[in-house]
């Protein structure tokens, strides 16, 4: 790995202590205007700062985000598909690497789906996203997903983020569960967890709290923090449970309340 994506990984995730807070606002690429993310630039600009990078597609960057906050962003380069669609896995790459350069991305996010119909078709564009990757020292971040039919559990959590890492992804995002120190162990990437819905607060600091305690390089949050009522304390709570080491109820009445 050469000196431009190792630099590029430690804006991401920090050497200080190995962690990260990432937030997430690419759920309108297959979802529309997601609650909370009606107005981008109104709701997402007083997060920014207690972020360590966003996760984003190139038109809301282009459009909502100011060119002069110094953020690290991790660019959404795959889509497709909607809400519509019963499959959600028949995903193609939407973005050259060229134009994630020219929008000065630290790192790309692409999505594969195992179990799914399109399996083949999410890791072989992994492949093809980590070989032009490598090309130009960017790091590829894959999130993944499961089929339908199967639990979000040990089993098909650590098929999952291993066949990611295997493939070559830089950092791998899924899922938690029970038993997650496991799916770790056997991934030699940094993983970072999804928040996932909307739950209650309490509970969203108990995830990243667990995430964090069990492995995980950190969490990529996106509803938890954007749909929660005081979405600046949350982001900071969230930071500090990573970042901080704060127990989760210690963080929700410091500095959620």
């Amino acid at each position: 790995m050469d000196y431009g994506m190792k630099n590029r990984l430690a804006r991401i995730i920090k050497p200080e202590d190995g962690r990260t807070v990432m937030l997430a606002i690419d759920h309108g690429y297959f979802m529309g205007p997601t609650s909370g993310l009606e107005n981008v630039d109104k709701s997402i600009a007083p997060l920014l700062g207690y972020a360590d990078s966003l996760m984003l597609t190139r038109g809301i960057l282009r459009s909502k985000i100011d060119a002069g906050v110094d953020i690290p962003v991790v660019l959404r380069v795959s889509g497709g598909t909607s809400i519509l669609k019963d499959d959600l896995s028949d995903e193609d790459i939407t973005v050259s690497m060229e134009d994630a350069i020219r929008l000065n991305a630290s790192a790309v996010a692409l999505s594969i789906f195992i179990g799914s119909k399109n399996e083949k078709q999410g890791i072989i564009n992994l492949a093809k996203l980590v070989n032009k990757g490598y090309e130009y020292g960017i790091p590829v971040l894959a999130v993944t997903a499961v089929g339908r039919e199967m639990s979000r559990d040990v089993r098909y959590l650590s098929l999952s983020v291993r066949i990611a890492a295997e493939t070559g992804a830089n950092i791998v995002k899924t899922y938690y569960c029970d038993g997650f120190e496991r799916v770790v162990e056997t991934c030699p990437v940094p993983i970072v967890v999804a928040g996932g819905k909307k739950i209650g607060e309490r509970d969203a600091l108990e995830l990243a709290y667990n995430a964090v305690k069990y492995g995980a390089a950190g969490v990529d949050m996106g509803r938890n923090i954007f749909q929660s009522e005081k979405p600046v304390n949350m982001i900071k709570a969230v930071r500090a449970v990573v970042h901080g080491g704060l127990m989760p109820e210690e963080a929700y009445k410091k500095i959620y309340l």
